[in-house]
């Protein structure tokens, strides 16, 4: 099964390089780094891995995952998607494609709450909230998550009948709504989530970006429950 990397990118200039670097050798056949208007040397660093440089103007997390999903190579039969920062493990990206490739999931989500989640590499708000929106999923959808962590793999053929459409916060948690929705078989794999390695998150290290993208997250929730899609 062939396996591509999609990574979005705002400002990881320093952080970057060394998930690049990280990345397990053979386990993807395209590399694509999405730079999501960065004002630093994202794109070049990027470029100077190998990787290939998607650039998406139009800020926005799900913006980002569907440029890098319109720049796929026709050959790829499993998306993995990862951020920039270094909180995830490279190395970790051949467990959520081992169920994809072995034929006994569509959707891997890599979950932080299952794994080993370094003291201080989420904050009290992001726990909170993060379990506060999957057990309005189990309410809703009935389905028990323990995570909505962007580590994850999906098929490309499950991906496409999802229809994905937010372009900022709300993107995983439409990806997991509409995998409820539509029949996809769901697997969850602890993974291991670090500290970032440099710079400042766009959510946990800024009180507005978290309570942006809570708000989303709990906007998309109410959304789907209501039936619009």
């Amino acid at each position: 099964m062939t396996a591509a990397l999609i990574i979005p990118a705002l400002n990881e200039e320093q952080a970057l390089g060394r998930v690049l670097e990280e990345l397990p050798a053979e386990t993807f056949a395209a590399v694509i780094v999405v730079d999501n208007g960065s004002t630093d040397g994202t794109a070049d660093v990027a470029a100077a891995a190998g990787a290939t440089v998607v650039a998406e103007p139009q800020r926005g997390y799900g913006a980002a995952c569907l440029a890098g999903i319109a720049a796929l190579p026709p050959e790829i039969d499993v998306i993995v998607f990862m951020d920039a920062d270094g909180s995830d493990v490279p190395g970790e990206a051949d467990l959520l494609i081992e169920p994809v490739a072995g034929d006994r999931a569509d959707l891997v989500i890599g979950s932080r709450e299952l794994g080993n989640a370094a003291i201080g590499a989420l904050s009290p708000h992001q726990r909170l909230g993060n379990r506060f929106a999957v057990f309005l999923v189990s309410v809703f959808f009935g389905h028990a998550y323990s995570d909505i962590g962007p580590f994850r793999a999906i098929r490309r053929l499950s991906l496409d009948r999802l229809e994905m459409r937010d372009t900022n916060f709300g993107w995983t948690m439409e990806m997991q709504i509409k995998a409820i929705q539509r029949g996809l078989r769901i697997a969850e794999i602890p993974v291991t989530y670090r500290k970032r390695t440099a710079g400042q998150s766009k959510i946990s290290g800024n009180l507005w970006g978290s309570i942006a993208a809570g708000g989303k997250i709990l906007w998309t929730v109410a959304k789907y429950a209501v039936g619009r899609s």
